[in-house]
């Protein structure tokens, strides 16, 4: 029998300056289920508090994928998968008659819709382990956005981040900024409002919290990025070349505001690169060779992430399984096309380019992401971002 995707069944502190990456690491600086799981977790209510910026939940999610399919079924038990907690009701609200649908042979690719929250404070507020208050509408925005597209064939996927303040239509709200939807709606308004940007069908949605990203960068034992001069601000410094951060550098390096020359740009291009850091970490061979530091992977993902309730244990152990054959030098980086800043009264927005994106959508629709980045490089990740 297979399953769905076709598998078996606080303040801000400044922190110590990263340690360069050691010498002695050469790589360092170069709908239905077919049979229900026979134990899904109990419904929970959503519980979030404020947030104000982003943490990446795709370098989450995709550890997760990534890693779990590369350690094998034997640490997606029931209990790892039933900490993961389920976002009720994120697609039952939408008309589906309004909804996109795939172009005919792309069935079986997946449209992740990833978020993330950053309450600044000293706990996580999202997935099993969160303590936060209730979803109160007008009160949280994710200030990153990003939709995460894995090809038909489970071997490539990519990653495009939308800026927080990217201008578009908010569905019954007219324009405004796109994280003013996740803000209004939760992921229900924030799913019609990237559909409805993109014409992209969004299969699932996913929500962390920047306490659950620090614990997973040091349950991987930090990460390895490279700057490309040196900057910082009262959070941390980092010199140019690579650094190696643990998971409070990590959240200094994305959280940092001033000092780049591309302003929230920079911060997109370098979350993606602790992402890519991340996934590439959790994958590596000397992590997976210990059991036991699969499992505390695992389980650090598990606890920290949130998913919206389409996916049930079979569901989510099933997609890990399918993506056995993905690594991360499959999943490609890019940002949405923008084609300049401006101001709608008092609000500096981002203005997407709506040539390019319509390109982009496409191709990532047809799954031929790499014909886009082919013919638009400059959208890509970079080797070296600041």
């Amino acid at each position: 029998m297979r399953g769905e995707y076709g598998a078996p069944i606080g303040e801000d502190v400044a922190v110590p300056p990263p340690r360069p990456a050691p010498d002695d690491q050469p790589w360092a600086h170069a709908p239905n289920r077919d049979r229900p799981d026979p134990t899904p977790p109990a419904p929970r209510e959503r519980r979030l508090s404020r947030g104000r910026k982003a943490l990446i939940a795709l370098g989450v999610l995709l550890v997760v994928l990534v890693a779990g399919a590369a350690a094998g079924v034997q640490v997606l038990t029931n209990r790892v998968l039933g900490d993961v907690e389920r976002i009720p009701d994120v697609f039952g609200p939408i008309d589906e008659a309004t909804r996109p649908q795939k172009p005919a042979g792309t069935e079986k690719t997946i449209n992740f819709l990833l978020v993330g929250v950053d309450t600044r404070a000293g706990e996580q507020t999202t997935g099993s382990d969160g303590d936060g208050a209730a979803f109160v509408p007008g009160r949280q925005r994710s200030d990153v956005i990003m939709l995460v597209h894995v090809a038909a064939d489970r071997r490539t996927a990519s990653v495009v981040s939308l800026p927080r303040d990217s201008w578009v239509t908010v569905p019954g709200r007219g324009k405004n900024k796109i994280n003013a939807a996740y803000s209004i709606g939760g992921g229900s308004l924030l799913v019609q409002t990237v559909e409805g940007l993109t014409g992209l069908r969004i299969d699932h949605f996913a929500v962390v919290d920047f306490a659950g990203f620090k614990d997973i960068t040091d349950a991987v034992g930090g990460i390895d990025v490279r700057v490309a001069r040196a900057t910082g601000d009262n959070r941390g410094s980092f010199p140019a070349g690579m650094n190696h951060l643990d998971g409070d550098q990590a959240l200094a390096y994305v959280r940092q505001r001033y000092n780049l020359p591309g302003g929230d740009l920079d911060r997109v291009r370098r979350q993606q690169n602790v992402i890519k850091a991340l996934m590439s970490k959790a994958a590596s061979r000397g992590l997976l060779a210990s059991p036991t530091g699969t499992l505390k992977l695992a389980d650090s993902v598990a606890r920290a992430v949130s998913v919206d309730d389409s996916l049930d244990n079979g569901g989510l152990r099933s997609l890990v399984l399918s993506l056995r054959g993905l690594r991360p030098a499959g999943v490609t980086f890019l940002t949405a096309p923008v084609s300049g800043l401006g101001r709608e009264g008092r609000q500096s927005v981002v203005r997407l380019d709506g040539t390019r994106s319509a390109e982009l959508w496409r191709a990532v629709a047809r799954d031929d992401v790499t014909g886009y980045v082919a013919a638009h490089p400059k959208d890509a990740l970079g080797s070296n971002p600041r």
